[in-house]
């Protein structure tokens, strides 16, 4: 999959000019405008799915473009990042030299569901680092805890070694990806390995191959494969996941709810965002990033707005974790045989 994608960010490293005069290309407002306009429109891989009128969110933006001044950077760029918001889109950004926008209203007005410091002065107390993971047993020895903040930071097969030696004698473990805003998706499939004997489908994956919303390739298949991490946790394990959970994270946790026999996902639906993103250069020299290459579950749905948990289960403490204790609780449970079938 990954010469795959390596493949394909490489022919879509740009959009061309049909003509030297073409408007798209000229370093106006709205020549800038209208090239961000069509990247998009040709490249974004959710239009469809998620229903954006693209032409008419064009009609909206055009008169405000062509009233700005020339030298107006700034009023440019919040207009520009106020169009791309109407993406609902936590992959897509316009980068400048004096700021960068991004989308929040995937995550506005959920629930937080999560606070470290709760977990560290209630549950956790000391605590270990093995790699990029923080853990260590809880629930006096019962129940073993890791927490993983980004996909972006790594870790090893010997790292999570050490984890799963500490937790020999646990019934199961906690494993919280709550507020982890993604990051590589090579450990995401590294991670899953750990829990899962075999080679797995983990979902599936198209690009764009035309200009048209709905021009995409055929699926093609992302696989979990075994030996990317030799250790396995082959017990109960509860995934604890909040709206905050985003990008590879999001990839994770549906590989864990869909793969993993003795998983399941506990706490509020995930952030989404089941696109992979590609940057292009306006003419003004700004950068857009966007999702252009979509994935989906092993059963061929849209992870692009988000995993819903096993076990709707929220913080509604302001002294404890319900979530966590929530997952303690069904770990410890002793009619668990295959956690899957406990549901």
């Amino acid at each position: 999959m990954q010469k795959h994608i390596i493949y394909i960010l490489t022919i879509f490293c740009s959009i061309s000019c049909t003509h030297p005069m073409d408007k798209t290309c000229i370093n106006t407002p709205e020549g800038n405008m209208e090239y961000l306009w069509k990247t998009i429109d040709q490249k974004y891989c959710f239009h469809e799915e998620k229903g954006i009128d693209w032409q008419g969110v064009h009609d909206l933006y055009l008169p405000q473009i062509q009233s700005l001044d020339p030298k107006d950077y700034h009023g440019l760029f919040d207009l520009l990042a106020q169009m791309l918001d109407t993406l609902q889109d936590g992959h897509v950004n316009l980068y400048s030299d004096f700021d960068i926008s991004s989308c929040t209203k995937w995550y506005e007005g959920y629930a937080k569901n999560f606070d470290w410091q709760i977990i560290q002065k209630q549950y956790l107390h000391d605590y270990r680092i093995a790699g990029s993971l923080y853990y260590n047993t809880i629930d006096e020895g019962r129940v073993g805890y890791i927490y993983y903040s980004s996909f972006s930071n790594g870790f090893n097969a010997s790292n999570i070694y050490e984890v799963l030696k500490t937790f020999n004698n646990c019934n199961g473990i906690v494993l919280d990806v709550r507020n982890n805003g993604g990051g590589a998706m090579d450990n995401a499939y590294k991670l899953a390995s750990t829990f899962i004997e075999n080679d797995t489908i983990a979902g599936y994956w198209q690009h764009k191959t035309g200009p048209g919303h709905n021009d995409f390739s055929e699926l093609e298949e992302m696989w979990i494969h075994a030996d990317d991490m030799p250790v396995k946790w082959l017990k109960p394990v509860i995934i604890l996941s909040n709206r905050n959970a985003f990008s590879a994270t999001n990839f994770f946790i549906s590989c864990m709810k869909n793969c993993a026999p003795n998983c399941i996902v506990l706490g509020d639906k995930s952030g989404g965002g089941g696109g992979m993103p590609m940057s292009y250069e306006l003419p003004n020299g700004w950068m857009v990033r966007f999702s252009s290459i979509k994935m989906t579950d092993i059963n061929k749905q849209s992870i692009e707005e988000g995993i819903d948990p096993d076990l709707n289960v929220q913080m509604l403490s302001t002294d404890c974790d319900d979530i966590l204790d929530a997952a303690i609780e069904y770990i410890n449970s002793k009619t668990i045989h295959k956690i899957k079938n406990y549901i």
